[in-house]
């Protein structure tokens, strides 16, 4: 079932119809939180954005917050946005964290990041602001390498584990795939591999294993295996969403009738829908293993951005003019 569709105005004055989605994904595409905060507030204050589609860059596509009832943010460090989670609760919209948190450190896997410290402190930070149902640990992507071996690996998820899980109810992970050709270059560059099906198991029993002293939930993100002991994830997640906006009868009302799974994402993904607003190549952290950013544009791109930090999309490019157009106009939709 599509998002509904509302009349909106551009910041150059056009009627168009825009995409209403209830849920707003921020971001699978780009770490909002950590570079792009005071952007997606002041858009939120604004009512709208122009999400920019890399396969029809030039086609404008409008995303209005007029129906928006929660929030899925996605964040390596997302320090920078604390400071405005007071605005959202003013409003009374429900919102919860992705919070990936690995230690690549050794291996300089994950380049523009805060300390390995530095992150375990925000991410307290944050479960004592928001609640540790709100913010999920992903250890994401798990990896192996010269340097990293199984017992290193699952050592270094064991020493986060010990500091954070007091603070949260689940840990999400994923397996890197090579299989995207950007991947499998960086891999033979920064000499990372994924793991071989044996060596998931080992994993999975490891993991298990470290769990007996946490006593958190344990789940794979968009995997088709069924590994005992873990759960499937759904990142956009009907359940957690259930639970913390169980006072907005609108947004109840809404996850009682959109229960399909998002089919704009991989097959394997479990997620409801939600419209993501990100934009590939605008990530700064310069994460060796990511398939969603370019590290060279993502700097121009954040030049562009600083040039015009008020714009309706990440990167500030403004639109060709539209035309006012009916109500019947389709919008792309992901």
């Amino acid at each position: 079932m599509p998002d509904e569709k509302c009349p909106l105005i551009t910041d150059e004055g056009d009627e168009v119809q825009a995409a209403c989605p209830v849920i707003i994904s921020a971001s699978r595409s780009t770490d909002i939180p950590a570079f792009y905060a005071e952007w997606f507030f002041h858009r939120l204050r604004k009512g709208c954005i122009r999400w920019i589609n890399s396969f029809n860059p030039d086609r404008p596509y409008y995303v209005s917050f007029e129906k928006t009832r929660a929030i899925v943010f996605w964040s390596k460090n997302p320090q920078p946005i604390i400071q405005y989670l007071d605005y959202l609760d003013a409003q009374g919209l429900s919102y919860y964290f992705q919070y990936t948190l690995n230690d690549y450190e050794k291996e300089g896997f994950e380049p523009g990041l805060p300390s390995l410290e530095d992150r375990i402190k925000t991410f307290i930070e944050l479960s004592e602001r928001v609640g540790k149902d709100r913010v999920i640990w992903r250890y994401d992507p798990i990896l192996l390498s010269g340097s990293l071996d199984m017992t290193t690996l699952l050592s270094r998820i064991h020493h986060i584990g010990e500091r954070i899980a007091p603070y949260t109810r689940k840990c999400v992970f994923s397996f890197v795939d090579t299989k995207y050709a950007k991947v499998k270059r960086q891999a033979v560059v920064y000499h990372f591999r994924s793991l071989t099906e044996g060596e998931k198991h080992e994993f999975i029993a490891g993991l298990i294993r470290l769990n007996k002293e946490w006593n958190i939930t344990l789940a794979s993100c968009a995997d088709k295996t069924d590994y005992p002991g873990i759960e499937h994830n759904k990142c956009i997640d009907d359940g957690l969403l259930y639970e913390i906006c169980r006072h907005d009868e609108e947004m109840i009302r809404y996850l009682d009738t959109h229960t399909q799974k998002d089919p704009g994402q991989r097959p394997a993904c479990r997620c409801i829908r939600s419209k993501d607003i990100g934009q590939y190549d605008t990530c700064l952290h310069g994460c060796v293993y990511c398939y969603a950013a370019d590290h060279e544009k993502a700097k121009v791109n954040a030049l562009k951005h600083q040039s015009m930090p008020e714009s309706d999309t990440i990167t500030g490019e403004k639109p060709a003019r539209v035309q006012k157009v009916n109500s019947d106009i389709r919008m792309f939709l992901s």
